[in-house]
């Protein structure tokens, strides 16, 4: 759908316009429906930003529909409900809701109004069902009305968890599909303009790890859905994991895994994406220099993934720049002032991104290697505790709060190590690992195309069509390698489910069964390797959560991603890299991965020669070398890329939004916009040393470098513009 003009970049913000916090973006969301959403729409704009709306469909302030101050009916029967009775608040009297068609209608009012105050996208955010929920009378009503039969309490079986997890997943689908459909048509019929619908939503690998259901891959074939924001942060990817035998935080690595997931969401199917990155998170604990840290893991991560150019450059800039932290301590402080330059600097790289492809840089990587994931991760991960038992099934993690208060069995549950256990040993080993999306391999044809291996386990999901066997298999034969690992130890393979369904023509105990079968190769198979046409199986039979345990586990990950890549003829492409690094035209994008267990104690550091410009410092230092210890994250301007000039100035980078450049005989100019109360960096290539540097009308700060014939420039920033000249 055309747009009014482009939107690389974007933030959400709740308050009326201010200047310390107005970014200068392409878009703002401006959050939640009030009384005051004209008045805030009329802010924003006159500030010249596009305008969308940002609300939840899952909970919000909506008090008036809970105690029936909207039909007369109260509705906090459609408030979702664990097992033992309690609701599972987002707040004081914000429930998340069961989005039964009732409540549906009711965000539709809202929805009209902001349609009606002329904005030109909607984004319904984060559709979520927990899995500990499926006890309240709406989604008994539900369940009734899809199943044709009387609730089964979800803990009570597996089979009983699963379908409550799929009617979960649907029942959003539906809400969404209805409401952007709707609103869609209302905007048509009364405006006659059209209005685009976005999905902002976490990513499925941290919902199926905070046991959270979402609609995910089946929006991707809902026609009223432009596409989605990529919510992963420091406060996702910091959700520690085991690998080999230790639980930790590895914000980098799961960002990464992260990130890719909603890459391979959406690749190929012409839908939008934009990159969530937060320089901070909802848990207010920590310092400074702890989300400094984890916010340039997550920016690196996320720009490892060059298929995604737009991005969502901050949630909530007014909590960013205006509150201190960590927010219960003595010593809590305001954000540094380095910092907030270093932020928006990232900002405007992160809007030059689109302009620039992907280059290849650094030694050669293991590339076309995948791990097979599905939204049916998300079903399994509910507690199935026989009744009497103590009940875990309770708690609702969400990254707020610490992982110490988890009982054992509830830490190893969040560990989600069946996955982790097949994907840490790759990224690790600096294999740039994609999750591939198993439910669109049969919407999407050649989906699979540029794949040379893949890794399957249906011990932590199960596949929701035999049709996707007939779609690996065919891959296979044409010369694909598939590594399946698994016992047959799950309960989850005995859910009445297409495989085993009573009366069926055919019926397999495991999903993996029917793979198998549809290979040519029978239901069962010896552990090893199985030939299939011009391809391979590699069967290991062991449960996946046994390999995160050990680093014999993870090197046997390794070692059957090397053979399979022997049975292709290609072993010599397996290569174990120390950094994860490539170049979008003149950004050098690198993380150093740090060493884990015995196989990894040997990486030092990693140097980088050349001239470059470090984004990742408030004052844009110039450096000919560039050091990393493992475990760093850097974001690089290779001046080597910059083409011989042709005049006195050029901007380089800035940390603020530059319009209108002028280049005369004797002087540069251009006006720099960026929030208030900000100092800002831009570094300019000239042609020799100027004598005068003017902002504002007074003398800027103006440091020349004669050795890259750059000049480093200081000065206050403002939304509206500061004129900024250089004389020679």
């Amino acid at each position: 759908m055309k747009k009014a003009r482009n939107e690389w970049t974007g933030f959400q913000e709740s308050r009326p316009y201010g200047p310390k916090y107005d970014l200068r973006t392409d878009f703002v969301m401006v959050y939640g429906i009030s009384k005051d959403l004209p008045s805030r729409i009329e802010g924003w704009k006159k500030a010249g930003y596009t305008i969308h709306l940002m609300t939840g469909v899952s909970w919000g302030e909506y008090q008036d529909y809970l105690f029936g101050r909207f039909d007369g009916r109260d509705h906090w029967d459609e408030a979702q409900k664990d097992r033992a009775g309690n609701h599972l608040l987002h707040g004081k009297d914000v429930p998340y809701m069961v989005p039964t068609i009732s409540f549906a209608e009711y965000l539709a009012t809202f929805i009209k109004k902001a349609i009606d105050c002329g904005v030109e996208a909607i984004h319904m955010e984060e559709p979520e069902f927990w899995a500990a929920a499926g006890y309240s009378d709406a989604f008994k009503r539900e369940w009734l009305n899809f199943y044709g039969e009387e609730w089964i309490a979800p803990h009570s079986s597996p089979d009983a968890q699963y379908r409550a997890s799929k009617l979960k997943a649907q029942m959003y689908y539906r809400a969404l599909d209805r409401l952007c459909s709707q609103m869609k048509e209302y905007a048509l019929v009364t405006y006659g303009r059209t209005v685009r619908f976005y999905v902002p939503t976490h990513s499925l690998i941290n919902y199926t790890q905070w046991r959270i259901i979402s609609p995910e891959a089946l929006l991707v074939s809902m026609p009223s859905c432009d596409g989605f924001i990529a919510q992963i942060w420091t406060g996702t990817a910091r959700t520690a994991n085991v690998y080999q035998g230790v639980r930790r935080e590895r914000t980098f690595e799961t960002a990464y895994l992260e990130y890719g997931n909603m890459q391979e969401l959406t690749r190929g199917t012409g839908r939008e994406m934009w990159y969530l990155h937060d320089p901070i998170e909802d848990n207010p604990r920590y310092k400074w220099s702890d989300y400094r840290k984890n916010y340039k893991s997550t920016v690196v991560a996320s720009l490892l993934h060059p298929e995604v150019k737009q991005y969502e450059v901050c949630p909530w800039p007014w909590r960013v720049f205006s509150l201190e932290y960590p927010r219960q301590a003595v010593d809590k402080e305001t954000i540094p002032s380095h910092y907030a330059t270093v932020l928006l600097t990232v900002m405007e790289v992160l809007r030059d991104m689109h302009n620039h492809e992907e280059e290849q840089a650094g030694e050669g990587y293991t590339s076309g290697i995948g791990l097979c994931f599905a939204n049916s991760a998300m079903y399994q991960r509910g507690d199935v505790i026989p009744e009497g038992e103590e009940d875990t099934a309770v708690f609702k993690y969400d990254g707020t709060t610490t992982s110490d208060l988890l009982s054992p069995p509830q830490q190893e549950l969040l560990d989600f190590s069946a996955f982790y256990g097949i994907a840490m040993p790759l990224v690790k080993s600096g294999v740039p690992l994609r999750t591939v999306q198993l439910d669109n391999i049969l919407t999407f044809p050649g989906y699979l195309d540029g794949y040379r291996v893949l890794l399957l386990s249906y011990e932590f999901m199960k596949p929701e069509h035999p049709g996707i066997h007939q779609s690996i298999g065919q891959w296979v034969r044409e010369g694909g390698v598939l590594i399946y690992i698994g016992d047959g130890s799950d309960p989850f393979h005995s859910v009445n489910e297409w495989w085993n369904r009573a009366g069926a023509r055919r019926t397999y105990e495991r999903p993996e069964e029917h793979l198998f079968e549809s290979l040519g190769l029978g239901r069962e198979l010896t552990e090893g390797e199985h030939k299939v046409g011009e391809g391979a199986v590699l069967f290991l039979r062991q449960h996946p959560t046994e390999l995160s345990r050990s680093a014999e586990g993870a090197k046997v990950v390794q070692d059957h991603v090397r053979h399979a890549l022997a049975i292709r003829g290609e072993e010599s492409d397996y290569k174990e890299n120390q950094a994860l690094q490539i170049k979008r035209g003149p950004y050098l994008i690198t993380h150093v991965l740090d060493a884990e267990g015995a196989s990894d104690s040997g990486r030092g550091n990693v140097v980088l020669q050349g001239s470059f410009i470090d984004l990742f410092e408030a004052d844009l230092p110039v450096l000919t070398t560039v050091e990393l210890a493992p475990g760093d994250d850097s974001l690089l301007y290779d001046l080597g890329s910059l083409a011989a000039g042709s005049g006195l100035a050029e901007i380089i980078v800035s940390s603020s939004k530059i319009r209108d450049e002028q280049l005369e005989a004797s002087r540069f100019s251009f006006v720099s916009e960026s929030p208030s109360d900000m100092t800002i960096s831009t570094r300019v290539v000239v042609a020799s040393e100027p004598v005068r540097a003017i902002a504002g009308g007074v003398a800027a700060e103006c440091v020349h470098d004669a050795a890259s014939g750059t000049v480093l420039l200081r000065y206050p920033g403002a939304p509206e513009g500061i004129a900024v000249s250089l004389e020679w």
